[in-house]
């Protein structure tokens, strides 16, 4: 049985610590607003302007100026910030966001990622995804363990263009949980969402991990 959408962002959230400046990605990492640990004080930083990002607001209290950088409406706090995207790129590549939950299209076992364009397809930009993965302390990808056809997402080495070279920490997918203690060591396999076997993990996934 594999992890709903939810779940997987619930165990993301998991990785977060009092005080930690956190930037969420576009899709499932959005949802990891929604399940902050209790007792645990985080503050969201949006690439186009805002620190102290609030919750999804309710329908019909949408504020059409209060945007991620997903362009999602969202809620603001009594301690909310904003500014331009210059001071919230400084913040990002002056190594002053803690952590950062990003999706992926693909993971290398050695830590690259590719998760801003698929070749011949359009695009609308290139985002802050290379800034975050360059500038933040934490990296954790948050994916469909395998794509739509049904190819593996973690694999030996990424085929689409490269967003940032060795280094994501740790990789939550529907149905397993990789870790790694730096970027030298190899991905290692820690969790398996229930009823998901290590045999169910290997014969989905072409990239090397240890168990």
């Amino acid at each position: 049985m594999s992890w709903t959408r939810d779940e997987m962002a619930a165990r993301a959230a998991r990785e977060l610590q009092d005080g930690f400046y956190v930037n969420l990605g576009i899709g499932i990492p959005t949802l990891v607003a929604n399940h902050i640990p209790e007792g645990v004080e985080v503050t969201l930083q949006s690439e186009n302007g805002m620190l102290g990002i609030g919750p999804f607001p309710f329908e019909g209290e949408e504020d059409a100026d209060l945007i991620n950088a997903g362009k999602q409406t969202i809620s603001e706090l009594p301690n909310t910030a904003y500014f331009s995207s210059a001071d919230s790129f400084a913040m990002i590549r002056g190594g002053h966001i803690d952590l950062t939950v990003l999706g992926a299209m693909e993971v290398a076992e050695n830590g690259d990622i590719a998760n801003w364009m698929i070749p011949g397809k359009m695009i609308k930009g290139m985002g802050g995804a290379m800034d975050l993965v360059a500038g933040v302390k934490k990296i954790i990808v948050v994916m469909e363990h395998s794509s739509k056809n049904g190819d593996p997402k973690f694999i030996p080495a990424c085929t689409l263009p490269l967003t940032g070279k060795n280094v994501v920490d740790m990789i939550i997918t529907d149905i397993a949980v990789f870790q790694r203690p730096d970027h030298d060591s190899p991905f290692k396999l820690i969790e398996m969402a229930p009823g998901i076997t290590a045999e169910d993990v290997k014969a989905r996934t072409t990239a090397h991990y240890i168990l």
